[in-house]
């Protein structure tokens, strides 16, 4: 009987959260930063008349939402803001005019709910607010509508301050922003190609809208958690198929010195469309792509091509030249590159939405080993595919 009251009483209570020790201290360090300075800030502000409230209760459980989950929707500045404000001004309101306390207090509590859902500033401690305009006795009910403004702004916005400043140089975005939609470069209606299959943000809204409850996690954050669970679960299903297995070794190259010319001509002889660049230890410092010829050559229809691209690899006999004479000069810098020991999985999203079509390998000492291009992306998923098929 005993041990079956037990089971039932560990059943009740959570499992152990995934976070580790250093978020834990993270946010508990967070908590005493933000209240510690708010309190301190407020006390010099207000004087140091200890019938001054200069700190009230409900920053409490602004603080564990803001240090503890910044990336939540009721924790985000509008949230504490808006909410708190709004619930001030309702809970003064009701005190003012409502002579039953418990009834009071009930609608305070009520409407706050209300106008928060109203005006999308949902803050659960806005609650406490509204009850401490209400229950806070003489010293709160004197202040009557300066209540709005000291303490609750006023906390609100310092606490606000340092949970900018403290999640944000501890490593926590924050505010937690909603991300545009990346839409595509082609300024078409079609979405990402990684958005086509598997879960799409259209599924996700029709399950929410079903549900019917507000989370307590933004939309954005869950649609990127569902993502990354089927990435690895693909991953997982690939068998840690690795960048290694699958990359062309004998890389044709050049380096940062090498004329345009003998570029085009290495080109032509391998058909290829992309070189990458080293230095001399062999270190990635960018790509060169024949669309960098084509750009620098200023072709912008087919009339003329061969012209202009034969000025621009011409070699100058100029020695002082503002004409593009190496490959340095027009490549890309900027250059996506996969290290031998990554998973293959994770360049799917790059070569698809991002629409990079081949990518250096290089080793963990920075090092050109390979390349990786879309057709050996396309050829390793193909003969995954027929393996899971047998």
């Amino acid at each position: 009987m005993v041990l079956s009251k037990l089971k039932l009483l560990l059943r009740i209570v959570p499992a152990s959260g995934l976070v580790d020790r250093y978020e834990k201290m993270r946010a508990c360090a967070g908590a005493l930063f933000g209240i510690v300075l708010t309190a301190l800030c407020s006390y010099f502000i207000l004087g140091k008349d200890i019938n001054a409230a200069w700190l009230i209760a409900p920053m409490g459980a602004s603080s564990v939402l803001l240090f503890a989950v910044p990336a939540s929707p009721l924790a985000q500045p509008w949230s504490i803001m808006g909410g708190n404000i709004i619930a001030a001004i309702i809970g003064v309101t009701c005190a003012k005019f409502v002579g039953e306390p418990i009834l009071a207090a009930g609608l305070a509590a009520s409407l706050a709910i209300g106008a928060m859902f109203t005006f999308r500033c949902i803050h659960p401690p806005s609650g406490a607010v509204a009850l401490t305009a209400v229950l806070g006795g003489p010293a709160v009910h004197a202040m009557g509508y300066s209540f709005v403004l000291i303490p609750v702004a006023l906390n609100s916005l310092l606490l606000l301050l340092t949970a900018l400043f403290f999640n944000n140089a501890t490593g926590r975005r924050y505010p937690h922003i909603v991300q545009p939609d990346r839409g595509n470069k082609h300024n078409t209606k079609d979405v990402a190609p990684t958005e086509r299959t598997g879960i799409t943000p259209e599924d996700l809204d029709v399950v929410l809208a079903r549900y019917n409850q507000v989370l307590d996690i933004s939309r954005d954050d869950l649609e990127s958690i569902m993502l990354q669970t089927e990435m690895q679960a693909y991953r997982r299903r690939l068998d840690g198929t690795k960048c290694a297995d699958i990359m062309s070794k004998d890389v044709i190259y050049v380096e940062f010195g090498t004329e345009l010319a003998e570029a085009w001509r290495q080109f032509k002889s391998h058909d290829l469309t992309a070189l990458p660049v080293i230095d001399r230890g062999r270190r990635v410092i960018g790509i060169v792509t024949k669309a960098d010829f084509l750009k620098h050559a200023e072709v912008e229809a087919h009339e003329g091509l061969g012209r202009k691209l034969a000025n621009l690899i011409r070699p100058s006999l100029l020695s002082h030249t503002e004409k593009h004479e190496v490959v340095g000069q027009i490549m890309t810098k900027e250059v996506y590159t996969a290290n031998a020991n990554q998973s293959i999985v994770e360049l799917v999203p790059l070569m698809s939405d991002s629409e990079v079509h081949q990518m250096p390998v290089i080793d963990d000492d920075n090092r050109l080993v390979g390349m990786i291009t879309q057709t050996d992306m396309i050829a390793a998923l193909f003969e995954h595919s027929m393996a899971e098929a047998i």
